[in-house]
């Protein structure tokens, strides 16, 4: 079967698993799928460790000057929670239409070690994000979990063991050195990865940076100049990030106020999350809540549940 042959099969499955905008969740726990039948601008999202592989439509993602092309070519991996900026092109009679699947990082490290042993060492510098070539091994291990994934009797029996080869093509892929390096979580990388968990498991308690480095093993400036490699931006400016963007889903799926988000998100002045807010979306709280319940308005709440984690 040839390469556009798989992506035609691979688009009518998602056709049908996806049938509205936004996120579906798949029969299998943390795979889900992603449709928007409509161009989305350039806007702020953060994604979570993952494989995201794109079957028909494109996107782009944004980290400083670096520029990450996901399409029906090119699939992107993120071994760390990353936010960036990301834009959509797609329309009516040609919509985006993916798959998303967040890395279990027990199954991952298994992966790593049973390749380390093998004698497959990565020597490539750790990366926390990469847009990489979708080969044609790939992308018939997509095409048979999207298969697997619309029989509940095959989700469950055949899926686990399909993401599971999914994850090996990636790690041994173009860029597999770089992300398994970045996923054995050794050297500078592996410890501001882990200062990132807990940014991400504590956002709403205090965090200062001094501690954080110190959780680290660094000194304030060597974390601050490690921890900008990784995510291009600054500690602070990446706890605000996560904040706001907990915050926005908050508003949208469980209907807070302004005020009672940036609460339960660790903000002590309401007009300080505001203007923040404001800052990062480009509207203010109240604007980017009613303009996202009113797109996803026929849509279940369930698919609003990651809606910051991406678009």
């Amino acid at each position: 079967m040839t390469a556009s042959e798989n992506e035609r099969r691979m688009s009518a499955l998602l056709r049908r698993l996806a049938p509205h905008e936004g996120y579906t969740q798949s029969l299998l726990d943390g795979v889900r799928f992603m449709r928007s039948d409509r161009p989305l601008e350039r806007t702020p999202v953060l994604y979570e460790p993952s494989i995201v592989i794109v079957c028909q439509g494109r996107k782009r993602g944004y980290l400083g000057s670096e520029v990450y092309r996901y399409d029906a070519q090119h699939y992107l991996v993120l071994s760390v929670p990353l936010p960036f900026s990301s834009e959509t092109e797609a329309s009516p009679e040609h919509p985006l239409l993916a798959v998303s699947i967040r890395l279990d990082m027990t199954a991952v490290a298994d992966l790593v070690m049973a390749l380390d042993n093998a004698g497959g060492h990565a020597s490539a510098p750790p990366r926390g994000i990469a847009s990489t070539p979708l080969d044609a091994a790939l992308q018939d291990a997509t095409l048979r979990l999207l298969q697997a994934l619309a029989s509940p009797l095959e989700a469950g029996i055949l899926a686990p063991a399909i993401v599971r080869e999914v994850c090996y093509r990636v790690l041994i892929g173009e860029q597999g050195g770089a992300i398994r390096a970045a996923l054995a979580h050794q050297g500078h990388f592996g410890r501001i990865s882990r200062v990132m968990r807990r940014i991400h498991g504590d956002y709403a308690q205090a965090l200062e940076v001094s501690v954080l480095a110190n959780e680290a093993g660094m000194s304030v400036p060597a974390f601050h100049a490690h921890f900008k490699a990784v995510t291009r931006t600054s500690p602070i400016q990446y706890i605000k990030s996560v904040r706001l963007h907990q915050a926005r889903l908050m508003m949208i799926r469980d209907n807070l106020t302004a005020a009672a988000a940036a609460a339960r998100v660790g903000y002590e002045s309401p007009s300080q999350f505001n203007r923040e807010f404001k800052r990062l979306f480009g509207r203010s709280p109240g604007e980017e809540a009613r303009n996202m319940r009113a797109a996803f308005s026929l849509y279940p709440a369930t698919q609003l549940d990651a809606l910051p984690m991406t678009h």
